[in-house]
């Protein structure tokens, strides 16, 4: 496999892995997002793959079993070594949540099944501010432990959007790894203020995804179910013209921003379009434009850490 690009690694917590500081997110694989063809779909792995991200991040979740599917597809001919696994499980569906014991030891199998492995890299308990979290402490991670005693996982983990779920979680059990969404960007980087140096303590593994912020950070037009407020979105704007003005991309500040945090091991970015995935690439083997940064800051200080409430009012 030709590397076009030698992506830079860092470890993950106490795991022994070495990650790519980018990984590939298949929830476009889903078709999230978009409609999308299967050779989009295969294409986009697989120069994921060439360009060095080669820790693969999806879920059950993510078009309801078809981001696992396709990915085991194009995944089909590539040798085990060659990447990084890590899928979710006690989300299904946008109010279906099941993380019992039973279930874990289920969705395990059938993402097997699906991937076309034998083994899991990593595992998280997908968005668990939606349920009672006490049950993941209980149940899920003591259920998720015995799946990895059998050998079908090496680490886990869980994901989610508050803070406040990484304290509840790590002060009373042990996990490999977390992964945050949309909390360490150009705007909100409560991740790193609030969170990080807690985990970095403990030795737990730092993953990030959403360096866009659903589009936020892009000049995409933005999603309809997009939760951040008015002023939030109309500073975006106005950091994307400046960008432009500046010739250079809010997409491609907001991606380096992320990259240049030596505490988060890995980011997670998505799409079913190789072009995208090419140029994210280039951009983390690029100077970050440290002038242009500030003056972005400059644009979001109003706004700093602006978020929304995710899943159970109690959980947030």
């Amino acid at each position: 496999m030709s590397m076009l690009h030698v992506m830079p690694t860092r470890p993950l917590g106490k795991t022994g892995l070495d990650v790519p500081v980018l990984a590939f997110g298949a929830s476009s694989l889903g078709q999230e997002f978009r409609s999308i063809t299967l050779d989009e779909a295969l294409g986009s792995v697989r120069t994921a793959l060439e360009c060095g991200m080669n820790l693969i991040d999806t879920s059950p979740f993510y078009g309801r079993g078809m981001s696992e599917v396709l990915l085991g597809v194009a995944l089909r001919s590539v040798p085990r070594d060659d990447y990084l696994l890590c899928t979710k499980l006690g989300r299904y569906d946008l109010a279906h949540f099941d993380f019992s014991a039973r279930r874990v030891v289920e969705s395990v199998d059938v993402s097997l099944h699906r991937l076309g492995t034998d083994h899991l890299d990593i595992i998280l308990c997908h968005d668990i501010e939606f349920v009672p979290m006490q049950r993941i402490v209980d149940e899920t991670l003591p259920a998720l432990r015995k799946v990895q005693q059998a050998g079908k996982v090496r680490f886990i983990g869980f994901s989610g959007y508050p803070q406040k779920i990484f304290r509840f979680i790590c002060d009373q059990a042990d996990v490999d790894c977390v992964l945050n969404y949309n909390q360490y960007t150009l705007q909100n980087t409560r991740f790193a203020d609030e969170t990080i140096p807690y985990l970095e303590a403990k030795g737990i593994g730092v993953m990030n995804a959403g360096p866009f912020s659903a589009r936020l950070l892009t000049d995409a037009p933005l999603p309809a179910w997009l939760k951040e407020p008015e002023a939030v979105k109309a500073a975006a704007r106005s950091a994307a013209d400046l960008c432009r003005v500046r010739r250079n991309s809010l997409a491609k500040l907001a991606l380096q921003f992320a990259l240049a945090n030596p505490a988060i091991a890995t980011t997670v970015a998505g799409s079913a379009n190789p072009a995208n995935i090419r140029a994210w690439a280039q951009w983390a083997a690029e100077p970050l434009d440290t002038d242009l940064l500030r003056d972005v800051q400059a644009i979001f200080a109003p706004v700093r850490n602006v978020g929304h409430a995710e899943g159970l009012p109690e959980n947030n």
